[in-house]
């Protein structure tokens, strides 16, 4: 799909998301000031206990600012109206976990600085935090958002798929106001965790009519996963890491991509336009050049406007 016509179909739905001019790197300056440093412990706390949790959170917080802006809907255990077939409940959530770091991190924040700090920025600080602690970059979060009272399992198919080529992918970020370079720098997130079969097992079998392997997958690659996920795979947790070093931030995940050893359809098809494909080549060749434009388009996606309250509890509304 061409870029305006991806940039219009976007205007519709963009309504609901625009990106907020009301944060502020010091917004609890004088109401929270160590808030920062609260989340930090509690990400480290849960990072020595389980190694996983880094790339669930960087994963959580992609998936809560994609559905309704970054209003921590992705944390709810029952919406405004009692409704428990929440976000976390949606087929594409099945998957989150370690939202205890949240609740550990929240307890913690309440204890210091009562009924001031959202749960949507708890979730963005430990975001950057989780990056941080993997050997990622860091950078100042601009704080201020609201939590959301509206969480819906159905709406979780607005998430990017792993499937998607890459106008599908061009289209759902535009809708969120991102644009292809955003899409190659975010992407990058998956330079961390876990994926299970059903993500990616349309590329190593019955890819199309005429190839049962994705012609686009590194043939002993596609071998690899397939010793890992047969055609008729029953073992619900087997899967594979997303790279060589899944508790690592790097640019290892482009360097994938270039060898034909990405995970995800949505993954190879950045190299398959001129448009997103130097964006790739730049990242494999330079960490640095990856983490200046992750930074960049972390914060223009975690800016986008969500909620209305700031919750006592990240799992249920105020009463």
């Amino acid at each position: 799909m061409a870029f305006v016509a991806a940039f219009l179909s976007s205007l519709v739905i963009f309504t609901a998301f625009s990106l907020s001019n009301a944060l502020s790197v010091n917004h609890y300056a004088k109401t929270c000031p160590n808030v920062d440093c609260i989340i930090t412990n509690a990400v480290k706390e849960a990072y020595k206990k389980d190694n996983t949790v880094l790339a669930a959170v960087l994963r959580m917080h992609f998936h809560d600012c994609f559905i309704r802006g970054c209003d921590a809907s992705v944390l709810l255990d029952f919406d405004s109206t009692g409704n428990n077939k929440v976000e976390k409940s949606g087929p594409p959530n099945l998957s989150l976990h370690a939202f205890f770091v949240i609740d550990n991190a929240k307890k913690a924040v309440e204890a210091a600085c009562p009924g001031v700090v959202s749960c949507a920025d708890v979730l963005a600080l430990a975001a950057r935090d989780a990056v941080v602690l993997a050997g990622g970059p860091t950078w100042e979060v601009p704080k201020g958002r609201k939590d959301g009272r509206t969480s819906l399992a159905s709406e979780t198919i607005q998430l990017p798929a792993p499937t998607f080529n890459l106008s599908q992918l061009q289209q759902s970020f535009a809708q969120r106001g991102l644009n292809l370079g955003d899409l190659v720098a975010l992407s990058g997130g998956h330079s961390l965790g876990f994926s299970h079969c059903s993500s990616f097992q349309n590329r190593i079998h019955n890819f199309d009519k005429t190839h049962d392997i994705d012609p686009s997958i590194n043939p002993s690659f596609a071998e690899s996963l397939k010793n890992v996920c047969p055609a008729h795979n029953k073992v619900r947790q087997a899967g594979s890491i997303m790279d060589p070093s899944p508790t690592l931030f790097d640019n290892t995940y482009y360097k994938l991509i270039l060898q034909g050893k990405s995970l995800f359809s949505s993954d190879q098809a950045l190299f398959t336009s001129p448009s997103t494909k130097h964006l790739v080549l730049k990242y494999a060749k330079s960490k640095e050049a990856f983490y200046e434009a992750f930074v960049k388009s972390m914060i223009k996606m975690s800016s986008i406007n969500g909620g209305q309250e700031i919750r006592k509890n990240c799992r249920k509304v105020n009463s």
